[in-house]
């Protein structure tokens, strides 16, 4: 949600700055996460020259993690203030002279943590500032202080205003009633916290950001400027343009896996939505119902593996498990969840006969697969990397640098020296927001570490909630998706992580399963009424009601809103359990799920439509009912066997079957309804 969504024209000169601080940053990570700075300082290498140059000079070649991350908001932080402006106003074809200021301001304050960055691990500055340097606890308050502007500038007002409300919450703290009653520490201890300790600026959000955002974010790039976007989008016309409602599928699986590049649902429907939407309404789906595919199909990408976006990756340090873990989690759900909005563009194509495209229009299969096999070679390499080779950190840049080697040997989307440097400068304007954002979410965690009130939060919870579990829940079901309104997915996850999740794993449930619920729920505001980002981005291409398209894509999604539910109570729904339970549950929920989409969309298969009056809606309603019990694992939760759940599943879907076949006799409504 950018306020200011605009990025200037840079200058020549201020463009080459940032290819020169992408460069650097890029070279920086790779420096770091492959360990060079190690085989540098081992003085058995290269005849221990560099540990003689380290001892002579007084510079560590071995980056700790804090001066890693100082040295990447160095690199990184100044250009926000150049490429993003200020406010409305402001000019677009130059940098005013007070942004030029406050890039110079931030360079310089980033320096000096950077050149004091050994010391202040060494000697805990973040608790007492040496005597020599006192300087550090007030400029701890400057780097606050533009941090919070780059948060503005990056992630626009929303976002800027609750990340600065809990910035101030460590001062007045202790005045503060009931649950929010904390303790206030002294106001340097409060700047030195914050500025020079691994618990705000530079927590979990940016050292996620260093050690395992920064290679998949240069991988992301690296397929779309390698052309993985159109490959991706040609084969799913190829094998699905052409069946029943075959546009619609095709915005499925190319928006999935764009999405899974991107991280980012706006992008991913801005960049997809102008093939697929178009062509669904040639084929006969209405505007507003294309629109809404879409968002969906959109949304769901940022949850599919093995690319979910930054806040995975944030959730893995979260919960100190490898990546992969993560990933391997998501992968039932998402596959529910696609498969589900699949069932009901099925479902709708065949009650209003939508046919797919001519397939003399469709790109060919062999074609497609002969300009681009390298890519899915690519995504198998990174694949293998991450499961079995366990190499998260580096697995993204062995498959960048295979991905741009085979890019150049191939001819069909072979770069340039100018295609180069574009692609190097995306990388950087998304390396300076990522940063500025999750440095700004840092100062969330930080706020509550550092008043102590991440100790009895979860406490303090479970009482609030009456020690129920399913109202904390809800709770938390309810507060991500409202956080995920007016914040990123990924500031929505990193607070409730820390504010809401210890309450419900204390509670007694699945951590992996906690962290999911909050992720899950937070990406609903994407296709949800009033804000619905995802839709109202898809509207103005189908040229439809914004409104009436996000509840369009609200209809589509409806699944995804019980899918978190399905795994916090099972967290066999994740592989947290037996293999052959997590089979059972898949095998339940993709049954159940047939007939919701069914219900939903008035045409179940072997059946027909269920457009008949009030039989027909008897029906539907015994169908989606029915299937969401049948989809649902049994509990002590919710106080039924999965025998029980499913028994009434069958006896509704019974009932719902027999309305539909009986009401084929009935007069049936007008087949745009519903």
């Amino acid at each position: 949600m950018v306020e200011v969504s605009r990025h200037r024209q840079l200058s020549t000169f201020w463009h080459r700055a940032l290819l020169t601080a992408s460069v650097l940053a890029m070279l920086l990570s790779a420096y770091q996460l492959f360990n060079v700075g190690s085989f540098l300082m081992d003085s058995s290498n290269l005849g221990g020259l560099p540990l003689l140059v380290s001892q002579t000079v007084g510079v560590n070649l071995n980056l700790l993690g804090l001066q890693y991350l100082y040295w990447l908001l160095l690199l990184l932080l100044p250009f926000v203030f150049i490429y993003w402006p200020g406010h409305k106003g402001a000019p677009m074809d130059r940098v005013p002279w007070y942004d030029v200021g406050l890039f110079l301001l931030t360079a310089a304050v980033s320096l000096y943590y950077v050149m004091r960055g050994g010391r202040i691990l060494d000697e805990g500055w973040e608790y007492e500032v040496p005597e020599d340097a006192v300087e550090a606890q007030y400029l701890a308050y400057v780097l606050w202080i533009l941090v919070l502007d780059a948060t503005r500038r990056a992630g626009g007002m929303a976002i800027f205003i609750i990340v600065a409300l809990f910035s101030v919450y460590p001062f007045v703290a202790d005045q503060l009633p009931g649950i929010l009653l904390a303790s206030s520490p002294d106001w340097t201890e409060i700047g030195n916290r914050m500025a020079m300790s691994n618990e705000a600026i530079f927590g979990i959000p940016m050292r996620a950001f260093g050690t395992l955002v920064i290679g998949f974010l240069i991988f992301g790039v690296a397929l779309q400027h390698t052309g993985g976007g159109s490959f991706f989008l040609n084969l799913a016309f190829a094998l699905l343009g052409h069946v029943r409602g075959g546009p619609a599928k095709v915005a499925i699986f190319a928006s999935g896996l764009m999405g899974s590049m991107s991280g980012s649902v706006v992008t991913n429907v801005l960049t997809t939505g102008v093939m697929t939407i178009p062509t669904m309404k040639r084929v006969g789906f209405r505007p507003a119902y294309a629109g809404g595919v879409e968002a969906c199909a959109s949304t769901g990408g940022v949850l599919m593996p093995p690319i979910m976006g930054a806040t995975a990756f944030v959730m893995a340090l979260f919960l100190e498990v490898p990546y992969k873990e993560v990933a391997i989690a998501a992968v039932i759900p998402s596959v529910l969840y696609y498969f589900g909005l699949f069932m009901q563009i099925d479902a709708y194509a065949a009650r209003h006969k939508l046919e797919g495209l001519p397939p003399a229009e469709m790109p060919s299969l062999k074609q497609t697969m002969k300009e681009g096999w390298y890519f899915i070679a690519v995504f198998a390499l990174l694949i293998w990397m991450l499961v079995f080779l366990n190499q998260e950190t580096i697995a993204p840049y062995y498959a960048s640098a295979l991905l741009i080697i085979l890019n150049q040997i191939f001819p069909y989307h072979r770069w340039d020296k100018e295609k180069f440097w574009e692609f190097i400068a995306s990388v950087g304007k998304l390396f300076a927001e990522l940063a500025a954002l999750l440095a700004g979410i840092g100062l969330i965690v930080g706020a509550l570490v550092v008043t102590g009130k991440i100790g009895n939060l979860a406490s303090d919870l479970l009482a609030l909630a009456g020690g129920s579990t399913i109202i904390l829940l809800l709770m938390g079901a309810f507060t991500s998706f409202v956080l995920g309104i007016g914040m990123t997915v990924t500031a929505a996850y990193v607070f409730l992580a820390i504010a809401l999740a210890p309450a419900l794993i204390k509670g007694g449930m699945d951590p992996m399963s906690v962290h999911m619920f909050i992720f899950y729920w937070g990406m609903l505001s994407f296709i949800t009424p009033p804000v619905a980002l995802g839709a109202y981005a898809a509207a103005p291409i189908a040229k439809a009601p914004p409104m009436r398209t996000g509840f369009e894509a609200m209809r589509l999604g409806s699944i995804i809103y019980f899918i978190p539910f399905f795994f916090v109570f099972d967290p066999a729904f994740i592989w947290q359990g037996p293999i052959g339970q997590t089979g059972l549950l898949f095998t339940q929920a993709a049954a159940g799920i047939i007939f919701v989409a069914g219900g939903l969309q008035g045409y179940l298969l072997f059946v027909g439509s269920l457009a008949h009056t009030v039989l027909g809606w008897i029906a539907r309603m015994g169908m989606i009912v029915g299937g969401l019990m049948l989809a649902m694992p049994g509990n002590d939760i919710i106080g039924w066997s999965n025998v029980e759940l499913a028994i009434g599943a069958a006896i509704l879907i019974g009932i719902g079957v027999s309305a539909a076949i009986i009401g084929r006799k009935d007069q049936p409504i007008a087949e745009s309804a519903g």
